[in-house]
């Protein structure tokens, strides 16, 4: 295992290579978090928003019942060039679960737990914000 902060490039420069919002979102209108058109919608138009570019999707899934913590709700993912954005719904515990994730240098995190806040009218949020890849190789490492 490897000591946080030393560097895995050859040439030891290194920069971050990407951002991580995670939000969890409690006491959600149920009838929003079980609409799948609505997790479609803000997966569809979040990207644009901030500045990323869709890929591919959204896709958006019903998802049954699977276990006691999960008595189902929507499950949506798009693929964004600068990584991606996912929104797990659980209209029944009035809970939905989101990663907002790229490979950029800035993210505006305030802006996007407002728009899912106001989306599915969340009561109470929790977010986390992650720097990923802190020792990502500045340069190639491989030359071809």
């Amino acid at each position: 295992m490897r000591e946080q902060g030393v560097p895995l490039a050859e040439n030891n420069k290194t920069i971050n290579f990407g951002l991580h919002l995670t939000l969890d979102g409690y006491g959600g209108d149920p009838e929003k978090l079980n609409d799948g058109e609505l997790v479609r919608k803000c997966l569809n138009e979040l990207p644009d928003q901030i500045g990323m570019h869709k890929i591919f999707g959204p896709e958006v899934l019903k998802a049954e019942a699977a276990n006691p913590k999960d008595s189902g709700g929507y499950s949506g993912f798009v693929m964004i060039a600068e990584s991606h954005i996912s929104c797990h719904t659980f209209p029944y515990r009035k809970f939905v679960s989101i990663d907002v994730y790229t490979c950029g240098d800035e993210m505006d995190t305030e802006y996007i737990v407002d728009y899912f806040t106001k989306a599915f009218e969340l009561s109470d949020v929790e977010t986390n914000f992650i720097k990923r890849g802190t020792r990502f190789p500045a340069e190639d490492l491989v030359k071809v």
